[in-house]
């Protein structure tokens, strides 16, 4: 029994691996003419679901984890990547993508395909191991107490993250905000409260899938997505960018709490400062 298990966790890790290689090749081809890979970025949500619902014709576990994993992984992954996609139809390209280019021309198509799509088929893959592992595993007891708390964090995510963005979109709306801070509403204690909704998304994905040692190792797919989120893709260079942009957002990083909600600090005033 433990042998079969193995062998299809090996199979389901394999096979979507191969899909998400092949799906993000596929998606490359627009951006190699257009030099717009911004689309990529909806996919990334959109992924998630794809993953799921292979692992799902690929396994045969409990209908009611399984239900709740890919129920879960598809309203989080459906709202971002629509969202995302609108974003970037009403924005245009995202900076990011063309200063990456611009530092790669003569070179663009190679750059596009390894460093931008397959890449993030990589990444999603290993993000998305909770997902994939998690329906491979049961226990016959059903879900536990630590589970049913994983299935309630991962909601509140996906409600944290979209209350976050439609504040944001609102405030974006508003042309009289134009230069200024979003600190009102789950901005006000978090300057990046959808980050860290959709931080406990997949922290709650873990919990909701742990059964055992294997489905345990799978923390590293949390652990991804929160270093991509604090570090490398998220809050740093977003933040590099938004406090050469917006003057006031440095006295906002020095009141407000980077990722976890906090009460805000009282900044001092100027009479305090100087002495």
């Amino acid at each position: 029994m433990i042998r079969e298990l193995r062998v299809d966790l090996l199979v389901v890790l394999g096979a979507n691996l191969g899909l998400l290689l092949v799906v993000m090749s596929l998606l490359a081809l627009p951006a190699l003419r257009t030099h717009d890979p911004s689309y990529v970025d909806a996919f990334w949500g959109v992924g998630f679901v794809v993953v799921a619902v292979s692992t799902l014709l690929l396994t045969d576990g409990d209908p009611t984890r399984t239900a709740l994993v890919v129920g879960i992984t598809a309203i989080w992954g459906l709202r971002l990547g629509g969202y995302l996609l609108w974003r970037w139809r009403t924005s245009g390209p995202d900076l990011r993508y063309q200063r990456m280019l611009a530092r790669h021309q003569g070179h663009e198509a190679a750059f596009l395909w390894k460093s931008v799509f397959l890449l993030q088929a990589v990444l999603l893959w290993v993000v998305s191991l909770p997902v994939q592992v998690g329906q491979v595993y049961d226990q016959p007891e059903g879900l536990s107490a630590l589970n049913l708390a994983g299935a309630l964090l991962a909601v509140f995510g996906i409600v944290f993250e979209a209350t976050a963005d439609a504040q944001l979109v609102a405030f974006r709306a508003d042309p009289s905000n134009r230069g200024q801070v979003l600190d009102t509403g789950l901005w006000r204690n978090s300057r990046h409260p959808n980050y860290f909704g959709e931080a406990c998304v997949w922290w709650g994905l873990l919990l909701l899938t742990v059964v055992n040692v294997p489905t345990a190792l799978t923390v590293v797919g949390p652990l991804t997505i929160t270093l991509l989120l604090l570090r490398w893709s998220g809050i740093g260079p977003l933040e590099s960018q938004l406090t050469r942009s917006k003057p006031r957002y440095v006295d906002y990083i020095r009141s407000t709490s980077s990722f976890v909600p906090l009460p805000r600090r009282t900044l001092p005033t100027p009479q305090e400062a100087g002495r």
